[in-house]
């Protein structure tokens, strides 16, 4: 799809777009950062420097202080806020600086090269930054190049018949990178490269279909009243999306309300396509007790007597749970519910679209639609939208209602 056909105002219903297309350039815009920085690791005293391509280690004034091309041979320290650069065989020191120290690509085509931090490569910059508590290494990059690493992860590997949905991905990671970066203007990173934020895995991650589908949509975001949206997105909505109170504390936003994803004129859920558009899971009682008392809210646990489910919310999903503990009563309430009923892996409860079934004698037993937190975009409705033609405007005003499309410079 060009990307005259995705700036395309709408107004009007599904598929359909009302009034004149307007080329990118006359979309309105919006002042916004260009660049973003993203952590990638972290060390409490020190973290070494360097990669597998030649680099170079320059200060905040622009100073060479060391090349190289391979790991371990430097190493950035931290003394409260200020950093320095050691050689690591012969213990050499750069003066301690308030200023960050930054690995940037060698040699003779610098500007094509990439630099590298456990083995995985990327483009821009590293940023070494220190805080009160650690030192940080940050990617620092144009946004476009970062949303390389971070659309097909996020999205997963698509194909042509896709690509709608791929670039109404690309404007909803966009859009929340930018609020993201306009929000770290008090600190010294923007946002992190773990599913916190978003998915982000540099050069490695990029593929043909996403990046044509970020240059299709470049600089393109979801802007409502005059201000870019965050617009949050999961994998499945398992029939209707969420309003982002009925998940997480807080007031919600105009253009975050549960909307339907039925497919017009049938009883069946566009994301229905997914994998884990209905799942189930179960626990014993002694299952219940070891998983529940994991948690936060259920640290010290050794028994449970009953399960209640406490409601539902306007979309259906299970409002909480209070559980009847040795220790009192526990009450696990939307997002966290998820969190608190974690396996012993890690893997969190694919989503709170979910009616609970408590036994005495056979313990719990959840059967579920959905996963993710069901706010915003569903990629999985966004993908079998795009299949049956629909285009990427069309996909984000389903998703996020009374949003419109506008550039960022």
């Amino acid at each position: 799809m060009k990307a005259v056909a995705i700036a395309l105002l709408l107004v009007g219903g599904a598929g359909h777009a009302r009034g004149r297309p307007q080329p990118p350039s006359q979309l309105p815009t919006i002042r916004a950062p260009r660049e973003v920085r993203v952590v990638l690791g972290s060390g409490a005293a020190s973290l070494g420097v360097g990669g597998s391509a030649p680099w170079r280690l320059v200060d905040a004034w622009g100073r060479v202080h060391a090349r190289g091309s391979r790991a371990g041979e430097w190493r950035i320290e931290r003394d409260g806020r200020r950093l320095r650069a050691v050689q690591v065989p012969t213990g050499r020191a750069t003066a301690w600086s308030d200023e960050p120290f930054a690995v940037q690509a060698d040699g003779d085509d610098a500007s094509s090269s990439r630099v590298s931090w456990e083995a995985r490569r990327y483009r821009g910059e590293l940023r070494y930054l220190a805080t009160d508590t650690a030192v940080l290494v940050a990617n620092v990059l144009p946004i476009e190049e970062y949303l390389r690493g971070v659309v097909p992860l996020e999205i997963g590997p698509r194909g042509s018949a896709e690509r709608a949905a791929v670039e109404a991905q690309a404007i909803a990671a966009r859009s929340y990178t930018v609020v993201r970066a306009l929000e770290g203007v008090t600190r010294a990173w923007d946002l992190t490269s773990r599913p916190v934020d978003q998915v982000y895995g540099g050069v490695d991650a990029e593929s043909a279909v996403a990046n044509a589908a970020i240059a299709a949509t470049e600089g393109i975001v979801l802007s409502y009243r005059g201000q870019v949206v965050r617009a949050p997105y999961h994998s499945t909505c398992g029939g209707t999306t969420a309003a982002p109170e009925e998940v997480f504390a807080g007031v919600g936003e105009g253009y975050l309300r549960s909307v339907s994803d039925r497919v017009p004129g049938t009883d069946r859920a566009w994301c229905e396509i997914s994998p884990r558009y209905s799942w189930e899971r179960k626990w014993s009682r002694e299952e219940l007790v070891a998983t529940v008392a994991r948690s936060t809210e259920g640290k010290g646990i050794h028994a449970i007597h009953g399960v209640d489910m406490t409601g539902s919310t306007a979309s259906g999903r299970l409002a909480g749970l209070r559980l009847s503990t040795d220790r009192g009563t526990i009450q696990l309430r939307g997002n966290a519910l998820r969190f608190a009923l974690a396996n012993v892996g890690g893997e969190i409860l694919p989503s709170t679209y979910v009616s609970a079934h408590w036994s005495a004698t056979q313990g719990l037993t959840l059967r579920g639609r959905g996963n993710g937190h069901g706010v915003g975009m569903c990629q999985w409705g966004a993908i079998a939208r795009a299949r049956a033609g629909y285009d990427a405007a069309t996909i984000l005003l389903a998703y996020y209602p009374g949003t419109t499309l506008s550039r960022v410079h």
